[in-house]
């Protein structure tokens, strides 16, 4: 019995996409862009923290920083790089999750692919969020009410609360692969010192805070669908919301807000030595 003859045209695809140059260059492009957007959140909770932020492009969350993007001198021209550098970063991502992952173990191979499979789906995500920006499309649904419509359905909660449980884990391994310094693994030439202290403590810190927004993301969602209530759900804007709103909230957004920040100009040491 022959094989199914779409497996084998998709990795030849996959195969030829990683050697091209071209591709190449736009995903390092892809993580310049992720830096100014994480840069761009980093400002926008720190504004938050100090309530300086107003009206819809002053959300603290993806869409608002491309917002902030846009309104910049040139930011259409700026929307449509990172669409570029977003999409391209998807694509390699599939190539990894069609091919594997170079420079990790066999035995570590399926989490790998998992991992750039769930990766190549965010950077699309983040692609279609610009492109929907720079048309000035309208932004859908939120949170909530898309949380309402799940927690309607038989299995709604279980599903809203698996997310939510899923978010938090992803915020967790953020947690520990900047305290653990493992983002290394994702760079070259960090054996010979090619990558500086610097960049060394922007990825723990950024990491780290990353991570904590996740994680408190995710929580909105699991406590949502254990009190069957959408209102507890939210997006990030909502999770830095919910860090404000803490003992000793103030300063603990800004906090976060500048480790978001330091992730950003982590993201720009990566477009040059992460390994492709």
């Amino acid at each position: 019995m022959s094989s199914h003859p779409l497996a084998p045209s998709a990795t030849a695809a996959a195969r030829r996409a990683r050697r091209s140059g071209t591709l190449q260059g736009l995903a390092r492009g892809g993580y310049v862009a992720s830096g100014v957007l994480h840069l761009l959140l980093g400002w926008l909770a720190v504004r938050l923290a100090l309530g300086t932020t107003g009206g819809g492009a002053g959300q603290a969350d993806q869409e608002g920083a491309l917002r902030q993007l846009a309104a910049a001198p040139g930011g259409a021209v700026l929307l449509w790089l990172a669409v570029a550098g977003f999409a391209a970063l998807a694509l390699w991502q599939l190539t990894e999750a069609l091919m594997g992952v170079p420079a990790v173990a066999t035995a570590k191979q399926a989490g790998a692919r998992g991992k750039a499979a769930a990766k190549a789906v965010l950077y699309g995500v983040l692609a279609a969020t610009a492109v929907r920006v720079a048309t000035g499309a309208s932004g859908g649904g939120s949170e909530e009410g898309l949380t309402a419509e799940l927690l309607r359905t038989p299995v709604g909660r279980w599903s809203v609360a698996a997310a939510g449980a899923i978010v938090v884990g992803v915020g967790v391994f953020h947690v520990v692969k900047g305290w653990r310094k493992t983002f290394l693994d994702d760079l070259r030439g960090t054996g010979g010192g090619a990558v500086g202290d610097a960049v060394v403590r922007l990825g723990l810190v950024g990491y780290v805070a990353k991570g904590v927004a996740l994680g408190v993301l995710g929580g909105l969602f699991v406590a949502a669908a254990l009190t069957a209530d959408p209102e507890k759900a939210g997006g990030l804007d909502d999770a830095l919301r919910t860090i404000r709103d803490q003992p000793f909230g103030t300063v603990l957004l800004v906090v976060t807000g500048l480790g978001i920040a330091a992730y950003g100009v982590y993201s720009f040491a990566r477009a040059r030595y992460a390994r492709m």
